[in-house]
């Protein structure tokens, strides 16, 4: 089954991992970390549109930290990571992770001043304007009546419209809605300057956001976009996690029976829920995404993709039943023996 299948090889398996924490506090399954505020001081480049564990894979690799997955789960216990900005930083040798992520969150680059993260949703852009330093009351009011500020063909819905880059505005200095409208201006610029027809820029930017949410390597993209389109041209179910995990208004987590075989959720698209695409985007996609739907792979029978390795990322993409049994079970042999990961 379809929904089986990508939830074990997609988002799904990734989310659904037990972190090695329970209530907060680290059990012996949790991910090696180094402790106190580090030695040496070494700097480390924090890419645009960064999440945490493409951040803690760049740490880990120059002995910032001891793992990607307790950097990991610093990045997600610390409401201040999304202050976190694109560019140089200095930090210490072995540091702990949630040094780590305060010395990131308190560094600031003059250049940019807000930063929406690749693959954020609607409630974690705003929940960042409020944590930055934006009035809550503005910015709810602003959301509110942001169809206003939509293009016609966003269907008043601004999922995935509010462009993830970095922005030289601050609280003091730019008004919300001036906010928004830059994040709106710069989605349009670029779907006009991919040569997107206003009729289609809605349903790219679903198949874009299904890509961000799942695709943990580049490459991976265009592949991806492949699979969706020849599923749909199949009349086949996506079966994609990420889309029934933002209907339930979460973006992690493992995902039950019941919820599995909620028809009524719209965001459901495995054998059990809804055919064909959601009916908004998901997240904010990167341009890479959006690029990969306008250029998919030339691959006619490409169905399935699999997370081979949750720590690399490596993926595996199939054509046929068989072969993707074989992926999941080399994903089952992994987790079995690296049963400690805490990504």
């Amino acid at each position: 089954m379809v929904a089986v299948l990508l939830v074990l090889g997609g988002l799904g398996a990734w989310t659904a991992l037990n972190d090695g924490y329970l209530f907060g506090i680290r059990t012996p399954l949790a991910a090696p970390d180094y402790e106190g505020t580090g030695g040496e001081p070494v700097t480390v480049e924090v890419p645009q549109g960064a999440n945490g564990a493409t951040i803690g894979a760049e740490l880990a690799e120059k002995d910032v930290v001891a793992s990607v997955g307790a950097f990991v789960h610093a990045y997600g216990a610390n409401p201040d990571a999304a202050a976190i900005q694109p560019g140089t930083h200095t930090l210490k040798l072995r540091m702990s992770a949630a040094s780590a992520v305060e010395l990131l969150a308190e560094n600031k680059i003059d250049r940019a001043g807000f930063t929406v993260p690749e693959g954020y949703a609607i409630s974690q852009i705003k929940q960042s304007l409020i944590d930055q330093g934006w009035p809550q009351a503005d910015v709810e009011a602003t959301f509110a009546d942001i169809a206003s500020l939509l293009p016609p063909e966003a269907g008043g819905e601004p999922e995935g419209w509010l462009f993830p880059s970095s922005y030289e505005v601050k609280p003091d200095q730019t008004p919300v809605a001036d906010v928004v409208t830059q994040m709106i201006n710069e989605t349009t610029s670029i779907l006009k300057t991919l040569g997107v027809p206003a009729e289609q820029r809605q349903t790219v930017l679903i198949k874009a956001s299904l890509i961000e949410r799942e695709a943990r390597l580049d490459k991976d993209r265009p592949i991806m976009a492949a699979a969706i389109e020849n599923r749909l041209a199949a009349d086949e179910w996506l079966g994609i996690d990420a889309s029934l995990l933002y209907g339930l208004g979460r973006t992690s987590g493992g995902l039950t029976s019941a919820e599995l075989a909620d028809g009524s959720n719209p965001y459901n698209l495995s054998v059990r829920g809804n055919k064909g695409l959601p009916p908004t985007p998901i997240a904010a996609p990167s341009r890479e995404s959006i690029e990969a739907v306008m250029n998919p792979a030339d691959d006619s029978d490409v169905f399935y993709w699999c997370t081979v390795n949750l720590e690399t990322g490596e993926t595996k993409f199939a054509n046929t039943q068989a072969e993707h049994d074989q992926n999941v079970a080399e994903l089952h042999a992994w987790m079995e023996e690296n049963p400690d990961w805490a990504g």
